[in-house]
């Protein structure tokens, strides 16, 4: 479902390539993608997901290009930072996720409803993102991506955190989504509960050089 050809990116002129000349491809499934801090997992991500350009190669998505149309529709983005609305509550964070998404009426407030159920999110539906935890920020993040169904899901370290039995809520919210079929989910994480649950697990320290600080540990 997602081609990535040849992908070269680095922050700087001068800077040390991040991806050099990355080439995966993603099927549909789970896919877990793990290194060391500092690798380039979120860059990949960003790049995959259409928020950063490459300086060189390409990001095949389904078929058709990773650009704003695709994003609005059938990506789902959870950003470490989070992201949302703060002068909105949790179910307009959501209503709005959706209608950008093409998701309306009827649909996205069942959608809503279930995703809000399922992540434990229920009670909070009024309540502001500052008068939530950040455990449940998290959560109420994971329920934005998916109101919209979408095709893709990107998720920046979606458990960071989180204590066991709140992983295993979103562990199996993501599972049940993508066990649907014709779904990805690509996951940068350091979490190894998420293990039980991949399809694929790609590790960076594979081709990328351990940093000189961590040399003495390896």
């Amino acid at each position: 479902m997602i081609d990535c050809r040849n992908i070269f990116f680095r922050y700087g002129r001068r800077a040390d390539w991040v991806l050099n000349d990355f080439n995966h491809e993603f099927s549909e499934g789970i896919h877990l993608i793990k290194g060391y801090s500092g690798c380039g997992k979120s860059t990949l991500l960003r790049i995959m997901g259409g928020y950063l350009k490459p300086h060189k190669g390409k990001v095949t998505i389904a078929g058709g290009n990773n650009d704003a149309k695709f994003q609005r529709r059938d990506l789902g983005f959870v950003f470490q930072q989070l992201n949302l609305l703060p002068l909105a509550s949790l179910h307009r964070n959501l209503m709005i996720a959706a209608a950008l998404g093409g998701v309306t009426g009827s649909r996205a407030k069942q959608n809503s409803q279930f995703y809000t159920e399922k992540l434990g999110l229920t009670e909070y539906s009024k309540r502001l993102p500052s008068s939530m935890s950040g455990g449940q920020q998290q959560r109420a993040t994971i329920a934005r991506a998916l109101i919209k169904d979408p095709k893709v899901l990107f998720l920046d370290e979606p458990t960071s955190g989180l204590d066991d039995m709140n992983t295993e809520v979103i562990l199996r919210v993501l599972k049940d989504y993508i066990g649907v079929g014709g779904r990805a989910a690509v996951i940068c994480t350091h979490d190894h509960r998420l293990d039980k649950i991949a399809d694929e697990v790609l590790d960076f320290n594979r081709f990328l050089p351990v940093e000189r600080h961590l040399e003495a540990l390896v």
